[in-house]
């Protein structure tokens, strides 16, 4: 454990650029940007800063950047989880799952459903209407 916290340490420091013990969204967008090399929009940082931020100051302490960092890390593996799973009942080389795939999955788990059931459940969280889930959709479907 202390060397997480010690390794978390070190990221807090240099995400809090003006020492100031505390990390501004500003200080987390950029710290974002050369870290991941990703661009947030100073929307998505306040938003960000406030879901961690407890004490309602508009700033992230080491604590509730530790929070927020297990949030991610949390949302992170959950991620991984799904798409290995959406992996299992998507049609190979399509990248979406479609009610033939879902029958073959179900079918492997002991479930037998019939085509126009598939159809069915495939509709309820079929967002754009293609007849069939994209990740994002599937992700939409888990969370229901």
């Amino acid at each position: 454990m202390a060397v997480v916290t010690s390794e978390f340490s070190r990221v807090f420091s240099a995400f809090d650029r003006d020492d100031d013990g505390k990390i501004s969204a500003a200080e987390l967008r950029l710290c974002m940007r050369a870290a991941l090399g990703e661009d947030v929009s100073a929307e998505d940082a306040d938003d960000l800063v406030a879901s961690a931020d407890t004490d309602g100051d508009g700033l992230l302490s080491q604590e509730e950047f530790l929070k927020l960092a297990q949030l991610e890390a949390e949302e992170e593996e959950r991620c991984r989880g799904l798409k290995e799973a959406f992996g299992m009942y998507a049609m190979k080389g399509e990248g979406c799952i479609t009610p033939l795939s879902l029958k073959r999955m179900l079918s492997k788990l002991g479930s037998h459903q019939e085509i126009d059931e598939c159809k069915a459940m495939i509709c309820r969280f079929d967002l754009d209407g293609d007849g069939v889930l994209s990740f994002e959709e599937f992700k939409i479907m888990m969370d229901a």
